[in-house]
């Protein structure tokens, strides 16, 4: 596949959300997690080069670098991915808690940017092709609308590149997992082109995005106002608007390079989500809101008089000229709707045949005076593509959640295995594994491991009288005699005793779960031991800073905080939900 002329930056998080294994996020980085098996980062950056995307950068704290550096020279899954290998870049102003919008601010970041720009999380699993996205911008935002018949799009006829970012629904009939953080997105009706769109066109869920912020922002306008004020500019400009509230951004968007200078220009923008989609998007109806946030500023400082003459047009994010495609066909016909309701010749100028040349044709480039205040700014869209939330739609979610993590992989587990006797119609799956069993692990005769719901790595060892049931167990695990797994995820080396009982539990790396022991929607962190025959749900087994000094305390007899130990004295501490 050629390359698409975009660039791709992943950004590295903290994993906050899913503290209870993240929470040494200098030695244990998020994007290195696993999900089905794979780090965390393997599903960006598989999506990046199954599109032809082959610059990418991975942002992370230069905390973390080292760890990311090495997982690249040992992993097999990441040692594995094509060539050219991504460049990890560590900004020395960047820590754990930087803004993303803030990210772009940091000269590293603007120095590596020299094209339009893909932003993404490394915790998205997108199934979705990104050439299908690709095509949509390039049609809707980059000029070629043209191309479809749509002469009379706003965005076709913008000098400037628009953006699209994507969008899913929490509450589909599939993988709903319950309290997902949500967005606020209201979105205008997309003018259609007169050429119908090929059948999987992503143009039918694609809108004009006006408004977008968090739930949680919301909720607090609501509360702090009793109501939900709209403005009378955003009525005036589209008649008609949608609002969602269980849709949630994906953190996946296509920039135009100008997104970057009028970053640097707004400060106080600090996520890229809320604040630079957010005010985009209100940019394109609020009056005088452009002028405030320096667009007629950012749209000079990018055009090549701006920049000295130096670069291009196409480099800069301008467009040379504006091409109506359609208007050159000899099968395109005008809109006879429009003609009959108003005979007006000077709003219904008479048609040429395209090897006509008129003085005010478009397919003529004029130079037009430079923009002054008094004159409107036009500004690019900022689309929303709304994936569709049918149980064929392909996978397009987030994993940042210990709930999530496990309801996705126990859905990628259910994929079947490149090896599977029967192969689906439609090829492998992108997500598929080699083996979902493969021949490194032991099974006995007397023991059950349901193969289309199951998914195991390299060297499990699973004792006599196992019944294992929709699980995905990570290499070098050991399973005890008499153990049942239900709906579980065990990362590598997990060692579960005898007898044990696990139902909906997530288990760190390395962790043991002791001989008895009863387990219900539980989260054990990396490293940690389960004492024998403990019994609950709901509760969170991890070691917290600071307890071993209190610890210490009370053996010197102070009032220490009284804890339970484990095994290999290992400290206990459960905490509910």
């Amino acid at each position: 596949m050629p390359p698409p002329g975009f660039q791709a930056l992943i950004l590295c998080g903290p994993g906050v959300s899913l503290n209870t294994f993240t929470s040494s996020p200098d030695d244990h980085p998020k994007a290195l997690f696993p999900i089905a098996n794979r780090p965390m980062v393997w599903y960006p950056l598989d999506w990046c080069y199954r599109m032809g995307v082959t610059k990418i950068h991975l942002i992370t704290p230069p905390s973390s670098a080292k760890a990311l550096e090495a997982a690249f020279s040992i992993n097999p899954h990441l040692t594995s991915l094509p060539t050219p290998k991504p460049d990890i870049l560590a900004p020395d102003g960047l820590s754990q808690n930087t803004g993303t919008a803030q990210i772009f601010r940091l000269p590293e970041v603007q120095a590596v940017i020299t094209d339009n720009f893909i932003v993404l999380p490394c915790d998205l699993l997108c199934e979705l092709g990104g050439e299908s996205l690709l095509e949509s911008w390039m049609i809707q935002c980059a000029g070629l609308g043209g191309s479809s018949g749509d002469v009379d799009s706003k965005s076709s006829n913008s000098a400037r590149l628009g953006g699209i970012g994507v969008y899913y629904d929490t509450k589909g009939p599939t993988d709903t997992v319950k309290g997902e953080e949500t967005d606020f997105l209201a979105t205008a009706p997309a003018q259609r082109s007169v050429v119908p769109s090929h059948a999987s066109s992503l143009l039918p869920h694609i809108s004009p995005l006006v408004y977008a912020m968090p739930t949680d922002t919301l909720n607090d306008i609501t509360t702090d106002k009793k109501s939900f004020f709209v403005r009378h500019a955003l009525l005036r400009k589209h008649a008609r608007v949608k609002m969602l509230t269980t849709r949630r951004d994906a953190h996946l968007y296509f920039f135009p390079r100008w997104v970057l200078e009028m970053i640097r220009q707004n400060e106080s923008f600090d996520s890229v989500s809320e604040d630079v989609v957010g005010w985009w998007a209100k940019a394109g109806w609020q009056s005088g809101l452009a002028d405030k946030l320096g667009l007629r500023e950012t749209f000079a400082a990018n055009t090549p008089e701006g920049k000295g003459g130096e670069e291009s047009m196409l480099d800069s994010g301008e467009l040379e000229e504006k091409i109506d495609l359609a208007g050159m066909s000899t099968t395109w016909t005008s809109n006879l709707s429009s003609t009959t309701d108003n005979h007006s010749p000077a709003k219904n100028p008479t048609k040429f045949a395209s090897r006509v040349r008129v003085p005010d044709s478009p397919a003529i480039s004029i130079d037009l005076p430079p923009e002054t205040p008094r004159n409107p700014l036009t500004i690019p869209p900022i689309l929303a593509y709304l994936h569709p939330s049918s149980p064929s739609a392909p996978i397009l979610r987030r994993c940042d959640t210990t709930p999530l993590l496990l309801t996705l992989s126990l859905r990628l587990a259910r994929l079947p295995g490149l090896d599977d006797p029967s192969p689906s119609e439609t090829g492998p799956h992108p997500f598929s594994h080699a083996h979902k069993i493969p021949p490194s692990c032991t099974i006995p005769a007397r023991s059950t491991v349901t193969r289309p719901d199951c998914l195991l790595a390299d060297n499990v060892l699973v004792a006599e009288k196992c019944v294992i049931k929709e699980c995905v167990l990570g290499a070098s695990c050991e399973i005890g005699v008499g153990a049942r797994l239900t709906r579980c995820v065990l990362m590598d080396g997990v060692v579960v005793g005898e007898k044990v009982t696990l139902s909906g539990c997530v288990v760190g790396k390395g962790a043991k779960v002791g001989s008895g022991s009863v387990l219900r929607d539980c989260e054990v962190q990396e490293g940690f031991a389960v004492p024998d025959e403990t019994d609950t749900k709901n509760e969170k087994f991890m070691v917290f800073e600071g307890l071993e000094g209190d610890l210490e305390d009370e053996e010197m007899g102070g009032e220490g905080l009284e804890l339970d130990d484990g095994d290999g004295g290992e400290m206990m501490t459960g905490l509910g939900d």
